[in-house]
């Protein structure tokens, strides 16, 4: 049976995946062509992540589909229910990408205390010519320590934040509408470990007392931060977003940033993709990524083994 991973594959997952039998095409295919590539190879299972697109115009017109694989944790570019009522099954890694996730959010957070998001711009252009007043300007960083950090949203990823968090000495709060408390263990290199009990909270009262937000929420309908939210937020807070685009409205965030209400914030996904707007990406308060939370080699090789052992499972035994 073949295999498209039309938005790419870990080498550790191809390997996987012929070794249970099955051929992988790794061949990019334009998204109005996917679905004749298909039928044209015969294909049986089609993996993607955030690129590829599986509405039900591909799945109608493939009927010999049997798997959509999305690798990485959301899953709003494929309609779900729709593959499912036709008997699809619908597989994602939802743990596989936790950690690198969760050390990107805080490459944004050290970026933002450090000033590095704004540094790495000034100093190839001033570094050699006014390096004692580039030297003042970002003499102020904050520490992360004894800091307080809100998680918005306390699924896997969230509580992977609040682990390292709390490796750091970080206070956390979180709020999240269907978690309502969780046992956060914090290993460390020897095999100890500590065990730390979060009760969730309002997100109002998580937006008041955070020195810093971070989200981790899926795609919304609406925004989960708007003006009203970031009005309730600490005068010099500063904000993270590696969820998912459209979940803060870009147009109050750079308001809060241009008024100081603030401080700082770093986006890895935004609203157009993959067109984000240029206020956006020209701002200096912003650290900024292109959507690569889950893009570490080991996060890969992690999704690319998971969907090769969840195939095997629904196609072979």
């Amino acid at each position: 049976m073949k295999v498209l991973a039309n938005d790419g594959i870990s080498k550790s997952g191809i390997k996987a995946l012929e070794k249970g039998g099955f051929e992988v095409i790794t061949t990019k295919v334009a998204q109005e062509q996917v679905a004749n590539f298909i039928n044209a190879h015969d294909v049986k299972v089609l993996l993607v992540r955030s690129a590829t697109k599986v509405r039900k115009d591909i799945i109608d017109a493939c009927p010999g589909l049997k798997i959509i694989g999305r690798g990485g944790v959301g899953m709003d570019n494929i309609d779900v229910d729709y593959a499912r009522s036709k008997n699809i099954h619908v597989i994602n890694t939802p743990a596989s990408s936790s950690e690198s996730v969760a050390e990107l959010v805080f490459a944004h957070l050290f970026s933002g205390v450090r000033f590095l998001y704004d540094s790495n711009r000034v100093m190839p252009l001033e570094g050699d010519t006014h390096f004692d007043a580039l030297k003042k300007s970002y003499a102020n960083g904050i520490e992360l320590r004894g800091k307080t950090l809100g998680i918005i949203g306390f699924g896997r990823i969230g509580q992977a934040v609040a682990k390292m968090a709390l490796g750091l000495g970080m206070k956390v709060i979180a709020a999240d509408s269907f978690v309502s408390e969780a046992v956060i263990r914090v290993d460390f290199y020897n095999g100890q470990f500590i065990n730390v009990d979060i009760v969730t909270e309002p997100m109002e009262d998580v937006l008041k007392h955070a020195d810093f937000i971070t989200l981790h929420v899926p795609a919304q309908k609406g925004y989960v931060i708007g003006r009203e939210e970031l009005k309730l937020m600490k005068e010099g807070a500063a904000i993270i977003n590696c969820a998912r685009g459209g979940v803060i409205d870009e147009v109050a965030l750079i308001e809060a940033l241009d008024e100081d209400k603030i401080a700082f914030a770093g986006l890895d996904v935004f609203e157009k993709e993959p067109t984000p707007e240029m206020h956006l990406l020209m701002n200096p308060k912003i650290s900024l990524t292109p959507h690569i939370g889950a893009a570490t080699l080991e996060a890969q090789d992690r999704i690319g083994t998971e969907l090769a052992e969840q195939i095997i499972s629904l196609l072979k035994n």
